[in-house]
């Protein structure tokens, strides 16, 4: 992956699922990680792990900067860390909706706005969101997850636009179901995994048509691809990696 050797790469989420694996690819490829997340991330060569809550902007402001000064200017910013709180729009509290918006909306928010106020003087970096496919269709229980996470990939499009002229780009990455501890809280017992493969009518859900659950590494793949010179021309872009079950709706 050209492009990533030697760059200062910002992850929020790092220290499990999709960011984790989005820390473990980068680190492979030559970056210089820091992954944040609630808690210390476990030690692995070529990573340091900071400590924040992306749902305090003061605590990202502060973040952004510690990474800057211990480790050099930021070159790539993946926001991986998202929050499922499952409900239908009538028993979702207002305690549950700002805490999903928190983290999901505004937490990308402050992490893509602290890090490109940093990137924009250097006129050089690659911001990546990683979504979800629930951002582009409708799914029962699940209102408050699928419209911050609508709100955080037309953020990102847009600060794509606005960062174009300075040779910044920005891009998404938008999972479908994929094998992780947010996951597994839908899951009632052991068959969760083959009900998600085969779809459920009665919730209007198409299955998986490629028969499977994506693991964590298929989406930091296309991160890395997006974070790396061979995508060096796409910028405000939206790759899903659902194995096909939104049939690109």
């Amino acid at each position: 992956m050209e492009g990533i050797e030697g760059k200062v790469a910002l992850v929020t989420g790092g220290a499990r699922g999709i960011g984790a694996a989005v820390v473990d690819g980068l680190a492979e490829a030559g970056a210089i990680v820091a992954a944040v997340d609630l808690a210390e991330s476990a030690s692995r060569g070529g990573v340091t792990s900071f400590v924040a809550d992306v749902g305090d902007p003061a605590a990202v402001a502060r973040v952004v900067g510690e990474v800057e000064n211990e480790l050099g200017p930021i070159g790539i910013g993946a926001s991986v860390a998202g929050v499922l709180k499952p409900g239908s729009v009538c028993d979702t509290s207002d305690e549950d909706w700002a805490a999903t918006f928190a983290v999901n909306s505004t937490g990308v928010f402050t992490v893509l706005r602290e890090i490109s106020r940093r990137m924009l003087p250097r006129r050089s970096g690659v911001l990546v969101t990683v979504g979800s496919n629930a951002a582009g269709v409708p799914r029962s229980g699940m209102a408050a997850y699928a419209a911050s996470k609508a709100a955080a990939t037309m953020l990102t499009r847009c600060l794509g636009l606005e960062l174009a002229g300075s040779g910044i780009r920005c891009n998404i990455v938008s999972p479908g179901s994929t094998d992780t501890d947010m996951q597994r809280l839908l899951w009632t017992d052991e068959n969760g995994a083959d009900r998600v493969i085969a779809g459920n009518p009665e919730q209007y859900r198409v299955g998986i048509p490629l028969g499977r659950i994506a693991e964590p590494a298929d989406i930091a793949d296309a991160v890395l691809f997006l974070a790396s010179d061979r995508a060096r021309h796409i910028t405000m872009q939206n790759l899903y990696v659902d194995g096909g079950a939104t049939l690109r709706a």
